[in-house]
């Protein structure tokens, strides 16, 4: 779930370290590869080999079954090496895949096994280089900086969740689709030859096999942690099944081309924005529990006006804009109150292992979702999958609103210190 951590006074010191400017350009290119090439891949499915909507779910669930698979096992991985060496070889293997993408369709070999596995590969990768380089920050700036890097670099992150989306559409509407996954190509190409270039090395902290299990047991432990963790796995599913049916609903049913997809994809980002910054006032002024449920309420309820919509006009991309726009402020209002409920509720020693546990539970059941996404949208068509989907994810706020996340208030549990 993105947080963002507010920067301390210093920035000019931390930008005068050259090493961490190579890292933030690096992230930042990678970013901007990673949410460019979400838009374009499912794009070349539809658009360029036709594919029906299982098809289009198998190609999702593909791209984020490392997620699941290797994800606690990256963790581990990663912290018994050189984070730098990590996201060079990610970043230079998820360039090199995708550069298969428009040779194959050039020598008119491209089809959905190749698609498939470059989809996989790339979904692998990106569990290893997102683990990476949170490490590689930590070992790379001083410990009163933290704050500020973390917050620079989640900076990035949103301005590549903002603009990421408009331009893979942009560049899908200019190009043939596998064409124009050159351009996310030419992103991670670029963060490989920044990071590269960082000269400071590394220490490498060792982990045991128990440190990798107390985060599991304490979320387990802890009846908010484990609300947390639930809700959150019913909201990934359910999101990645309507994710599925609403990239086909929008160029099939909608008839919208790439362009009109990504800025419509891309009103999420400022929504987002919007939602982080009421995370600093409303939480304070109603309550933790009461703004968690209603923002997710909110968040998960907007959705359902999608399915009403018809044709392509000014008026649809308009309404479609609005609708991902408030989905981006409450659904951003409810992920940085959920962390920051964590954080309060998690002793310093254990921050890590806990992210580690949530993120494994909260998005191992995307696979699924995004096959069963395909499934609807085959069987009942696209607008019935959309709004059964929509409607799913209101399991989420209803558990929040059963649980003793509901109950928080004004003031949190204050044992992160312990």
């Amino acid at each position: 779930m993105p947080f963002m951590i507010p920067a301390r006074p210093s920035t000019k010191a931390l930008w005068q370290d050259a090493d961490f400017r190579r890292l933030w350009l690096g992230q930042t290119a990678s970013q901007l590869g990673a949410q460019t090439c979400q838009i374009i891949l499912p794009l070349i499915t539809v658009v360029a080999l036709n594919a029906d909507a299982q098809q289009l779910g198998l190609l999702r669930s593909v791209q984020q079954a490392p997620i699941l698979l290797l994800s606690l096992f990256a963790g581990a991985w990663v912290d018994r090496r050189r984070a730098r060496t990590v996201m060079v070889v990610a970043d230079f293997g998820r360039a090199a895949a995708l550069a298969v993408v428009p040779v194959a369709y050039l020598l008119g070999l491209l089809g959905m096994p190749l698609l498939v596995l470059v989809a996989f590969l790339i979904g692998a990768l990106s569990v290893y280089f997102d683990v990476a380089y949170q490490a590689l920050l930590v070992r790379l700036v001083d410990r009163d900086r933290l704050a500020q890097g973390n917050g620079v670099l989640e900076g990035s992150r949103s301005a590549a969740q903002i603009a990421g989306p408009a331009l893979g559409g942009a560049m899908a509407s200019l190009l043939a689709a596998p064409i124009a996954i050159m351009g996310s190509a030419f992103f991670f190409a670029l963060s490989f030859l920044s990071i590269r270039r960082i000269r400071r090395v590394e220490p490498l902290p060792e982990p045991t096999a128990r440190q990798a299990h107390q985060g599991l047991r304490f979320v387990i432990g802890d009846p908010s942690l484990r609300a947390v963790g639930i809700s959150s796995a019913l909201f990934q599913f359910s999101f990645a099944a309507l994710m599925t049916v609403y990239l086909l609903f929008l160029p099939r049913t909608l008839h919208l081309p790439g362009a009109a997809v990504g800025l419509v994809l891309a009103a999420t980002g400022p929504g987002a924005l919007v939602g982080s910054l009421l995370s600093a006032l409303l939480p304070r002024r109603f309550g933790y529990g009461p703004v968690l449920v209603s923002a997710a309420v909110l968040a998960d309820g907007v959705m359902l006006v999608v399915p009403a919509l018809h044709g392509s006009s000014a008026v649809t991309i308009a309404a479609l804009m609005a609708v991902n726009f408030l989905f981006g402020v409450f659904s951003q209002l409810v992920d940085v109150t959920v962390v920051t409920v964590r954080q309060a509720i998690t002793p310093i020693p254990l921050q890590g292992r806990v992210v580690a546990t949530i993120n494994f539970v909260g998005m191992g059941l995307t696979p699924l979702g995004s096959l069963l996404g395909g499934y609807l949208a085959g069987a009942l068509g696209p607008r019935t999958g959309l709004l059964l989907t929509a409607v799913a994810l209101a399991l989420s706020p209803l558990f929040m609103a059963l649980s003793p996340l509901a109950r928080l208030g004004k003031d949190l549990p204050g044992t992160a210190g312990h």
